[in-house]
């Protein structure tokens, strides 16, 4: 479980979040979804505790840190570095052993050469499959699903679920509003800089109907096509 209370956090004058509280309860999945420049990463650089904040972020789990997996949108990579290496390396970091890689490369992927010789796509999996490796009880998922393969989402979707039923604690962001009704339990919804409606699964097609009617109407007439 993870409570956060009254979080905020500005960047010189500029205010990214303000006063934001939120729960995110152990074995639920969590969306949180909002317009590009919402704060989405913001918040969960935060919670992952790679930017300094005003506010309270409290876990069963401490330090929290030490628990907690996080996929960034825009995974980095150090240069000459193989596959294998990475997942090694990302392993060493939770003291944990490495594991048999034939059997857990569940994405296929060529683990022997250089990182630098993946597609975009490719790079997204590795580190998801490097930060499923280390057994972490939370996960932060940024745009998992961006730039991954239609049988990568698949097997993406089917881990979530798996993620679920182990109890875990997994916080998802994501701009393709099907990956989320397909995996969350409730979406929050980031705007101007705090949760603004919390949304429960049997509403999401009340919440994408309103997505739909903000983002379409008047807008789309406005090209004249």
């Amino acid at each position: 479980m993870i409570k956060i209370t009254n979080l905020s956090k500005s960047f010189g004058k500029k205010t990214v979040l303000n006063n934001l509280s939120i729960e995110f309860q152990r074995g639920k999945i969590c969306g949180i979804i909002g317009e590009n420049g919402a704060g989405k990463t913001t918040l969960f650089r935060c919670i992952a505790g790679l930017e300094s904040f005003d506010g309270e972020i409290v876990s069963q789990l401490s330090p929290l840190k030490d628990h907690l997996g996080y996929l960034t949108a825009e995974p980095f990579f150090f240069s000459m570095i193989t596959g294998e290496e990475y997942i090694r390396l990302l392993c060493n970091a939770r003291n944990k052993k490495l594991p048999e890689l034939d059997k857990n490369n569940i994405f296929d992927l060529p683990l022997n050469q250089y990182i630098t010789t993946y597609s975009t796509g490719m790079r997204k999996k590795l580190a998801l499959l490097a930060v499923l490796l280390q057994g972490n009880d939370i996960l932060i998922l940024d745009e998992p699903f961006n730039g991954i393969d239609l049988n990568g989402s698949i097997i993406l979707t089917e881990i979530l679920h798996r993620l679920k039923e182990l109890g875990k604690t997994v916080i998802i962001s994501s701009h393709i509003f099907s990956t989320l009704s397909d995996t969350c339990d409730e979406i929050h919804v980031l705007r101007h800089g705090t949760i603004t409606q919390k949304v429960a699964r049997e509403e999401f097609y009340l919440l994408e109907k309103e997505m739909k009617n903000s983002a379409v109407i008047g807008k789309i007439e406005r090209l004249e096509l």
